[in-house]
């Protein structure tokens, strides 16, 4: 099996993880209800995947109110970035090697 398939992270196999990092990586931070609207998905889908990806320390999030309402903004994480990176170059040489 090819070496750089090791670099797949099982993180981000998800369509909905995937998407999350892809928008957390050009963005310096995002809130719920932006990610929520940008993916297209529930609460409760977006909420498990990205408990998920705290799980594993590649997303942080903080809270605060706007006009009294809370807030939630989520950012990818150092370690978060690198993974990504990470698995987003495997795939590219995944698809590489099958030209």
């Amino acid at each position: 099996m090819k070496e750089f398939l090791k670099d797949l992270d099982k993180a981000f196999e998800n369509r909905t993880r995937l998407g999350i990092m892809s928008a957390l990586m050009v963005n310096d931070q995002l809130d719920f209800n932006t990610l929520k609207d940008l993916l297209g998905v529930t609460d409760g889908n977006l909420a498990s995947h990205l408990k998920s990806l705290e799980k594993s320390e590649y997303v942080s999030f903080s809270k605060s109110f706007l006009e009294r309402k809370p807030n939630t903004s989520y950012a990818a994480t150092t370690k978060g970035k690198k993974a990504f990176r990470k698995h987003i170059g495997a795939i590219e040489k995944l698809l590489q090697e099958n030209k």
